[in-house]
């Protein structure tokens, strides 16, 4: 259900269905990977890079790290960018492969 609403939020049909609010984007999307993380790990950052993924800048600095543990957690949880994305209108967020970025219309 979050899925769909996530997938309607994005949706740039706007003659049909104006789109959500970019706060409620984005704590849809905190509230699906904390849902993704309770059924077990997320994939590590790096698969996630290999696999095409765009990392943002931040996931770019733990996926570095030699520790399957640390790539598999969430570094969106300390982020100031969830943060700004989850209480601020079309927060200026600006970061490259930052999916509240993304949510925000940047």
């Amino acid at each position: 259900m979050m899925e769909d609403l996530l997938r309607a939020s994005l949706s740039s049909d706007t003659d049909t269905a104006p789109g959500a609010p970019s706060t409620l984007k984005s704590r849809i999307f905190s509230a699906l990977v904390r849902l993704e993380q309770e059924d077990g790990p997320l994939r590590i950052l790096s698969e996630s890079r290999d696999a095409g993924e765009q990392l943002c800048v931040f996931e770019h600095l733990v996926a570095a790290v030699p520790s399957e543990k640390a790539q598999a957690a969430n570094p969106c949880e300390v982020c100031h960018a969830r943060l700004l994305g989850e209480h601020v209108e079309n927060a200026p967020i600006y970061w490259p492969g930052c999916p509240y970025s993304r949510y925000c219309g940047h």
